[in-house]
Parts: structure tokens; C-alpha cells; sequence
């Protein structure tokens, strides 16, 4: 519903060039817009198509999209490399943070031009506070997580506990938070574990201290799911936020869902809900680790073995670089499955290759669990439609939203991951699979655990309705950019 007291407010958005966040980014545009406020959306040109595919869909959107170029020539990276998905190697990595860091010139020169009203800046964007505050606008940080992982990095980054443990594996508890959380140093990120800085580790210390500075935080999650991780960080860490998700709860219809990314399925939605609509209610486990996970051969074929023991039926997104040499369902045999693996799936398991309807699929009745990396787009999206999942984090945040998924909210179970990896994955057994997985669909506490992910799923969509939680949040934030620098 508009409320004629947002109107004109302009909202500048700008993601980091990764799939993970400029799809939340494409939502909080949308559910901003809905709102009465007009919203226009940074990125470079290869990374242009992701909005323009779904922009389509909305006729009459208030939404707008401009484009900087993307220095990839001057940072020694190849033609077109712009989005994070496409990182191969630490090297690579490196060289895409630093063409980052030379995106303020022409950003600042767009925000001279347009005049907005506050700026929505990805944490990687330190820049940003400066250039909102030599425009006299607000800066407000996205960081694509929940509020109980950031409520445990500040711990771990205030209190050091992985320096007082005397091996990779001890267990140490991260002081101050409101459950008692048990970790191991292996399970967090390296930039916390070496002594000698780097351009990376640079980089995201002027993102955490510029985030910590800025405005306030805009929040992809709801009050109800993390009460005391949302009072913790607003009311004992003393900072800003704005709960306004599930925002990917904004995809209403099914050609919302089926485009949402625009990257091309190598199905499409119609054939994929045709396969799911063969099954029965909550009967089938989705596999999938996002668009920067990489395994090995050796991984898969792992992963093949476990999902075949489960006896479940699945539909297993692998990412577009493994080749297929015949069809989707069952008949390839390609060099990392195991021999025969095709035939012997056959009507039973549905592998995707490259991009995957992922909201599309979650919210159809016979997907009854969802194996998941722990990246916080993919999780939020699991509890939305109230799945219980089986949790692999790798690296990121991954392992924090492990712990909640896992011990603060009890809906899902652990496959066994044990390192922080920033490229490749922890090794995992085949074992270990198809005992998480049939723990989530058959288990003695499945029935227990898609109970309570079905309650978290209702209060999702509560909270994004009118007088929901986030939707009261998301009203308070637009009435404060409205009315900033006027009192």
C-alpha cells in the first residue's frame, strides 16, 4: 500500500558485482518502490542483464538502472570479468577487491548527477560514507546477512577467543551472545587467523569500521526469527538496523520466480515444476550450494553416492562448468559421476546444470528439505516456505548461519563441514550425506524440525505483510530518509 508521505524519496542502490547480493538488492529496490519510493539500481555492464531480465517483468516499475564501467583492464583481470560468481583463484580475488576499490570516481560522479536522497551501498563500498556525507545524504550499509552472524563476528572480533585455544579444533565459546555458541578456529575466516595484513584484509577492515560509522544497517531478515540476536545488536552492540525481509518474499507470481536472477537455467521453470508436480507432498531434497561454491570431482561424486544410498528423491543443481553430455534426467554420464549413476536415478533425481529457479523450486509442495551452503540468501529462502535443511557452510558467514540454522532455531542438522574454505569446500564423506540427508526427510526428528520451519515460514510471510514486523521497519526507514537533515 503507498503511503503518500514516502513519496519522492529516491533511494540510490549499489550491490557488490555477486550474484548473493545483487538479488536482495533487486528485492529492497522492489519492496522500496512499493512503497512510494523511487529506487535506482548501480552496477557495471556485464552485471546489467541480472536487473534488466527481471525489470521487464514489472511494468510501470519506479525502479531505474545506470551503469560505471568496470575496470577490469587496469587491475590486469580479462574482458568481462565483473561479477565475484566468476573468481576462480586467490589471485583473480584479489585483483576484482582492488577494481572494486576504483569504483568511487564514477560512482561519486552518478550521485552528482542524480541527486538522490540516501545511498543503500554494499559493506565492500567503504567509499560510500564519504560520498554521502559530501552530499549531505545518508549512507546506509546492505550486508547480505543475518543479525546473529554479525552479532557473532563482533564477538569473535572484540574478544579474540580463537587466540586462547591451543589448536585448530578446540572448541571455544564466543563470549557475550545470547545462546552459548561453540566454534573452532578452523570454522572461521582466514582473514581472522593470519598475522600479516593484505590488500583483502585492508579492504574489509575499512568496510567493517566505514559500515560501523555509517548511518545504519538495512537487514534481509525478520524480528521473529532472531529476536535476541536483532535486541543484541541494536541495543548491547549500540547499532543501527532495519529488519525488512524475507525480502525475496517480494516474488509473488510464478514469472517472478522463474526470472529471478536472469541467468538462464539450463531448465526452464515449466520443466522443472513438471518433474516436481510427478511427486509426492515433501518428498523430494534440494541440493544446492550457490553460485561461488566449488567442489571437486572427487566431492561429487561423493555427494552422487550419498543422495543415490539416502534413497531420496532430489533435484541436485551443479554449477554449469560440468559438462553435460546428454539430458538432464539420468542419462549423461559424465566424468564425475559415478559410473552408471545416471541410469540408476533415473525418475528419481533431477540434476540442473548452471542457474536454478531456486525460489521457484523451494516453494513447491513436494520439496521437503534443502541441502544448503549456509550462504544467508539461500537460508532465508529455505525458511520462507519452512524447510528443515541439511547445512555444508564453506566459507563467508557460512559457519555462523550453520549455528543458527542448527542450534539457535533447530530446523536443520549438520553434514559434518569442518574448515573455513574460500574457494573449495571441506571434503565431506559420502556416509555423512546420506545420514543428513535422510535425518532431514525421514529421521526421527524430522517430523519435529519441518514443524518448526513451517511455523518460521508463517511468521516470514507475516512480517512482510502490512503491520508485519519488517514491513513497520522498512515504513520507520523510509519516514527517517524522508525526513533526514530536516530537523
Amino acid at each position: 500500500m503507498e503511503q503518500e508521505s514516502d513519496r519522492g524519496v529516491h533511494v540510490l542502490f549499489f550491490p557488490l558485482m555477486a550474484h548473493g547480493h545483487m538479488l536482495p538488492t533487486l528485492d529492497m529496490a522492489r519492496l522500496f518502490t512499493a512503497r512510494g519510493a523511487r529506487a535506482t539500481i548501480i552496477t557495471t555492464p556485464h552485471n546489467a542483464p541480472v536487473f534488466q531480465n527481471s525489470l521487464q517483468i514489472d511494468a510501470g516499475s519506479r525502479i531505474d538502472l545506470r551503469t560505471i564501467e568496470f575496470p577490469t583492464q587496469e587491475v590486469g583481470l580479462p574482458e568481462g570479468l565483473e561479477n565475484l560468481d566468476m573468481v576462480t583463484t586467490q589471485d583473480i580475488q584479489l585483483k576484482f577487491f582492488r577494481a572494486i576499490s576504483m569504483l568511487s570516481r564514477p560512482f561519486e560522479a552518478l550521485v552528482e548527477e542524480l541527486a538522490p536522497d540516501a545511498l543503500v551501498a554494499d559493506i565492500f563500498f567503504p567509499f560510500a560514507n564519504d560520498i554521502a556525507a559530501g552530499h549531505g545524504i545518508p549512507r546506509l550499509a546492505f550486508h547480505g546477512t543475518s543479525f546473529f552472524s554479525m552479532c557473532a563476528a563482533e564477538s569473535v572480533q572484540r574478544h579474540r577467543p580463537h587466540e586462547k585455544v591451543s589448536s585448530d579444533d578446540e572448541l571455544f565459546r564466543l563470549p557475550g551472545l545470547p545462546d552459548e555458541i561453540m566454534m573452532t578456529r578452523s570454522q572461521l575466516p582466514d582473514e581472522l587467523k593470519i598475522s600479516v595484513e593484505t590488500d583483502f584484509t585492508r579492504l574489509l577492515k575499512r568496510s567493517y569500521q566505514a559500515a560501523g560509522r555509517c548511518f545504519g544497517m538495512i537487514v534481509n531478515s525478520f524480528h521473529e526469527l532472531e529476536p535476541s540476536y536483532v535486541d543484541h545488536y541494536r541495543n548491547a552492540l549500540g547499532k543501527r538496523a532495519w529488519h525488512i525481509g524475507p525480502v525475496s518474499l517480494c516474488n509473488r507470481n510464478l514469472q517472478e520466480k522463474a526470472q529471478r536472477g536472469g541467468k538462464g537455467a539450463s531448465i526452464d521453470g515449466h520443466e522443472c515444476l513438471k518433474w516436481l508436480d510427478s511427486r509426492g507432498p515433501s518428498s523430494v531434497v534440494y541440493v544446492c550450494f550457490g553460485t561461488t561454491s566449488k567442489f571437486s570431482d572427487a566431492q561429487l561424486r561423493e555427494i552422487a553416492t550419498g543422495l543415490e544410498a539416502s534413497g531420496q528423491d532430489f533435484v541436485w543443481v551443479v554449477s554449469r562448468d560440468r559438462k553435460e553430455e546428454k539430458g538432464n534426467e539420468g542419462e549423461g554420464q559424465d566424468d564425475w559421476l559415478p559410473e552408471g549413476f545416471g541410469k540408476r536415478i533415473q525418475g528419481r533425481g533431477l540434476i540442473i546444470r548452471g542457474w536454478a529457479p531456486q525460489v521457484l523450486i523451494l516453494d513447491h509442495r513436494s520439496v521437503g528439505g534443502f541441502v544448503t551452503h549456509c550462504g544467508w540468501n539461500s537460508v532465508l529462502e529455505g525458511i520462507s516456505v519452512g524447510l528443515p535443511m541439511v547445512t555444508w557452510p564453506i566459507f563467508a558467514e557460512q559457519f555462523y548461519n550453520e549455528k543458527l540454522v542448527t542450534e539457535v532455531l533447530r530446523i536443520g542438522v549438520g553434514v559434518g563441514a569442518r574448515r573455513w574454505a574460500r574457494l573449495v569446500g571441506d571434503f565431506v564423506r559420502k556416509e555423512a550425506v546420506e545420514r543428513a540427508v535422510k535425518e532431514i526427510m525421514v529421521g526421527e526428528r524430522a517430523g519435529e524440525m519441518r514443524g518448526r520451519a513451517r511455523s518460521f515460514g508463517v511468521m516470514a510471510k507475516r512480517a512482510v505483510e502490512e503491520g508485519g514486523s519488517s514491513y513497520n521497519d522498512l515504513g520507520a526507514l523510509i519516514e527517517e530518509l524522508r525526513t533526514y537533515g530536516s530537523g
